[in-house]
């Protein structure tokens, strides 16, 4: 192993986690939980990661109670009965293979295609009921429904401790539901929920510290974040430090343990004047830990691979450097991971030259 690389494989440990080295698994969705349910495949696919030296899994998207925050049927639930025994079966596998495993959980918003989905007859959910093109195709949520979806992720989260996992992620990026009640373009809301960046995070806030007050103080909240988002790569949520300090505020104190710092290429700097990556910025206003992702060990962003693009590798020496000056904690892996399930350990082995190109071929079974 280069020994830039020797503090990716070191132990983490902050006040509610400990993890035997900083590489995370990426959630990644994979649509093979056929109405909602996942298998014994999807318990072997993450139980094989943990065996290939992956320190924390952070599953794919699993859907909170709302009839319209799937976006496809094989996308996993995470509430009743079947689904819930499902990915306690999940839990068991990882445990029993030595790791720790988080359930993201998430709600589509918009971003929905109704026609693709559950429920097609169902209008989408989302905060002022406009596109990002500012069309107009359903109502905006009422504050009955906000109550509503509120509850449904405390509800997740309680059942996510209650089976065994090590902590949640919330997935609060990509243009999806809390990232549209961030998002100017989507959020035209004029109530409490809208308004300025500050007053744009009250929905995830409401959200974070329902699910504290639901787990306690002492269950670890990880919470994903974007400036990015699919309908628009070039959108921003905060356009300085000061803006970003502002936005994250309200998260850390409805109780936010740790923020996952999503950007297409981790080595990009955030803001001009400064090397910083998104993580590294994140950390430096919260004093919180980060995990970093964006095509590690890859050429071509995550973005690419929904075209059915393929990707070469990249070296990744530098992220060594990076952990060792602190300026993230953890490294999230993608889809070198769904690649090769070994990946952690060829990297720590030393074993460069058995690393893959990434082929779109792969998302087309769970391996």
């Amino acid at each position: 192993m280069p020994r830039k690389l020797d503090k990716l494989f070191s132990p983490f440990s902050s006040p509610k986690l400990s993890l035997p080295n900083r590489l995370v698994m990426a959630p990644m969705t994979r649509f093979f939980s056929p109405d909602g349910v996942p298998g014994q495949n999807v318990a072997d696919y993450y139980r094989r990661r943990v065996e290939g030296g992956t320190g924390l899994i952070i599953t794919e998207g699993t859907v909170v109670n709302d009839p319209v925050a799937s976006p496809h049927p094989n996308v996993p639930h995470f509430y009743g009965e079947k689904a819930l025994a499902g990915w306690e079966n999940v839990v068991k596998a990882v445990h029993g293979a030595g790791g720790k495993i988080m359930p993201q959980i998430w709600h589509v918003g918009m971003a929905r295609r109704a026609n693709e989905a559950p429920n097609p007859e169902l209008p989408n959910a989302s905060p002022s009921g406009i596109l990002h093109n500012e069309k107009k195709i359903a109502e905006p949520l009422t504050e009955d429904e906000i109550e509503f979806l509120v509850k449904a992720y405390a509800d997740a989260a309680t059942a996510a401790k209650n089976i065994g996992f090590d902590g949640v992620e919330i997935h609060g990026a990509h243009g999806y539901l809390i990232d549209q009640f961030f998002w100017e373009q989507m959020n035209r809301r004029e109530d409490e929920y809208g308004g300025d960046q500050v007053k744009r995070t009250s929905f995830a806030a409401r959200i974070v510290a329902a699910i504290r007050a639901a787990t306690g103080d002492e269950y670890p909240i990880v919470f994903r974040f974007s400036q990015w988002k699919q309908q628009d790569y070039s959108a921003r949520l905060a356009e300085s430090p000061e803006e970003l300090a502002a936005f994250l505020k309200p998260l850390v104190e409805a109780g936010v343990d740790i923020f996952h710092c999503s950007t297409r290429r981790y080595w990009e700097p955030e803001f001009e004047g400064s090397p910083l990556n998104l993580a590294g910025w994140t950390k430096k206003l919260t004093g919180l830990p980060t995990i970093t992702v964006g095509s590690v060990g890859l050429s071509k962003d995550m973005m690419s691979s929904f075209k059915g693009e393929d990707s070469g590798t990249r070296s990744f020496e530098d992220l060594g450097d990076r952990l060792e000056t602190d300026e993230f904690d953890l490294v999230a892996v993608g889809r070198a991971l769904i690649q090769d399930p070994e990946w952690p350990k060829k990297v720590r082995e030393g074993r460069m030259d058995e690393l893959e190109d990434y082929s779109a071929k792969s998302l087309a079974e769970l391996v």
